[in-house]
């Protein structure tokens, strides 16, 4: 046996020792995970956000406001409204002053439509509600107004006995103008009582002392012969057209139609009869006499 075996047997075999594995250390508990809720949030936003514009808007539909009850039929059409007024041709002359001087005057011939000045007022307050909501409009003068032009869209009618149109189409409403052959006597007929005289002007008492009480009829209705919603404000005299005017343009006037509507059951066609105090020429405030509803 060599040398180097017994060696290799005579020494003491090394001994081996394992280190036990060290324990692994357990990881630390995980959050957990926060799921994204802001999707679900903008969604029920935006759901609640829709549900209150729908009641909002629901609510405006049961509930309109004294201008929608009037003037919605006219404003919410897409068509431009037609003023029809009145007008007078007889002025053949017209006063012109000089430029270098103007406290000379020149007369000078000429051809002229006028307009009374108490129903431009009308007019003016009527038109600048109509644009404050975004409705178009156009004027023209009683006499160069056709039926043609009627039926394009909606017509306000400004004046009565100076307007041929304003007579021709309350002439079969309940509330309606008359007078007598000399022109004397002025007054708004109700056809369900024609036999009272109430709502009359004296025109000799009406000239000699411009103190009196004038009366006026406000409508709006569906006309029969254009299809097309039409708006009468006029007065038995000018006064009465200026009150019309004001209680058409005025919340606390047209509140108090608001509630003779919903008393009459919400009736889209509706005529009015106001009267006013006149002092010295100048219209007081209007007052409700009788309303007609169908």
């Amino acid at each position: 046996m060599s040398q180097y075996f017994r060696d290799a047997q005579t020494q003491p075999m090394p001994v081996v020792t394992a280190t036990p594995p060290s324990p692994q250390r357990p990881l630390p508990p995980q959050p957990p995970r926060k799921r994204r809720r802001w999707p679900w949030l903008v969604a029920i936003g935006v759901v609640g956000m829709l549900l209150c514009v729908g009641a909002v808007s629901l609510w405006r539909s049961a509930h309109p406001s004294a201008f929608e009850v009037f003037w919605g039929p006219i404003v919410n059409t897409p068509d431009s409204a037609l003023f029809c007024m009145a007008d007078q041709n007889q002025y053949t002359f017209i006063t012109l002053r000089d430029a270098a001087d103007p406290s000379h005057q020149v007369v000078l011939k000429d051809n002229l439509s006028a307009v009374v000045i108490d129903d431009l007022d009308t007019i003016v307050k009527i038109a600048s509600v109509l644009r404050a909501n975004g409705k178009r409009y156009t004027l023209k003068g009683e006499e160069v107004t056709s039926l043609m032009d009627l039926r394009n869209g909606p017509s306000i009618f400004v004046g009565a006995f100076d307007n041929a149109w304003t007579l021709r189409l309350t002439k079969s409403l309940r509330y309606h103008f008359s007078n007598n052959p000399e022109m004397t006597q002025f007054r708004i007929v109700d056809s369900a009582n024609p036999s009272q005289m109430r709502w009359s002007i004296d025109r000799s008492q009406q000239m000699a002392t411009n103190n009196y009480q004038d009366f006026a009829i406000v409508a709006r209705f569906t006309d029969s012969n254009t299809g097309k919603p039409a708006v009468v404000i006029a007065g038995i005299g000018r006064g009465g057209t200026i009150a019309a005017g004001e209680f058409l343009t005025d919340p606390d006037d047209l509140a108090q139609l608001l509630h003779a509507v919903r008393a009459a059951g919400g009736k889209k066609n509706m005529e009015i009869v106001l009267s006013t105090q006149i002092i010295d020429g100048q219209p007081g405030t209007p007052k409700m006499e009788a309303s007609y509803f169908w």
